[in-house]
């Protein structure tokens, strides 16, 4: 293996095997940790963070104390159940290797190159039978670009087919280094007026338009598959549909777009301690949806529900 494989590593904090949902036929989807954007209904709290984190899982816990006795930060107080000091927290992971019940897990795992190819390379036979392969979602895989790039190259060496979830937020140089070695893009949008998409995420979505915009100009646009997550309340108006349909109208070749649900996720984030703003808690009625679809379908795109 050579050099830059042995040096680059990369933060994961899942490897899902049989997936069905993100890309064609039976895939390993690979989550990778860090995400610039702070969605306020993010699915995936625990790939946001750049970093290792302890998740608590309250249901499973029995009420030992031995996390507070093996912590050598004192970070873990223990009255009746454990309360984890964040900011004295080194994510060392002595805590969810002594609990009995596996109520604390440590989010994210370091791994070589050739270390996930190990893991990814597990499950060939089931992408050749399925026309399936590997998608790296998160989080943003783009956040740890040097190292997705040396895994999407040993893919491609070995003929898998590669997807990759992004949000196409990361600068245009780093799309451009990535892109040749992608098969499929899921590209996000999630709300067309910038200062809505700041207010709800934390960045601007101009570079995310522009990048779009970038892969459809250099011919990749058959190889993108559209993803609308629908957040009632905030994405779902009739403004910000408009207003995507308006934008998606500018960019020749597009074919498909998903529209994904929003569900409440308001238990990952407790186990993370972080907070969840998001104030309504119902998935998008059906008719909304149905409305929604038609509206992309009058523009020509297939609308996957």
């Amino acid at each position: 293996m050579n050099e830059v494989k042995n040096s680059c590593l990369g933060l994961i904090f899942d490897v899902q095997r049989y997936s069905i949902h993100d890309g064609p036929g039976i895939r390993t989807t690979v989550f990778f940790k860090g995400c610039p954007l702070k969605c306020w209904w993010c699915h995936n709290p625990e790939g946001i963070d750049s970093g290792k984190e302890l998740m608590y899982f309250e249901y499973k816990c029995m009420h030992c104390g031995t996390c507070a006795e093996v912590c050598p930060m004192g970070a873990i107080e223990f009255d009746e159940s454990p309360r984890v000091s964040r900011h004295l927290c080194i994510a060392c992971g002595n805590c969810s290797a002594a609990c009995p019940s596996d109520a604390l897990r440590l989010v994210g795992r370091e791994y070589t190159v050739g270390e996930l190819m190990k893991e990814i390379e597990r499950d060939v036979l089931y992408f050749d039978n399925s026309s399936g392969g590997v998608t790296f979602s998160g989080g943003e895989p783009l956040y740890q670009h040097e190292f997705l790039l040396e895994v999407l190259k040993e893919c491609k060496k070995m003929g898998i087919h590669r997807t990759l979830d992004t949000s196409g937020f990361a600068p245009q140089e780093v799309l451009a280094l990535v892109m040749d070695y992608v098969d499929l893009f899921l590209y996000d949008l999630k709300l067309i007026d910038e200062k809505e998409h700041i207010k709800y995420t934390g960045v601007s979505n101009a570079q995310i338009k522009e990048n779009l915009r970038f892969l459809v100009n250099y011919g990749r646009a058959k190889d993108i598959i559209l993803r609308f997550p629908v957040i009632p309340g905030i994405n779902d108006t009739p403004d910000n549909v408009d207003d995507m349909v308006e934008f998606i109208s500018t960019l020749k070749g597009l074919r498909e777009i998903d529209l994904l649900p929003y569900h409440d996720v308001s238990e990952k984030y407790n186990r993370l301690d972080k907070d969840y703003k998001m104030t309504v808690h119902k998935s998008p009625s059906r008719e909304r949806l149905m409305e929604i679809k038609r509206k992309f379908e009058d523009i020509g795109l297939y609308v996957k529900l």
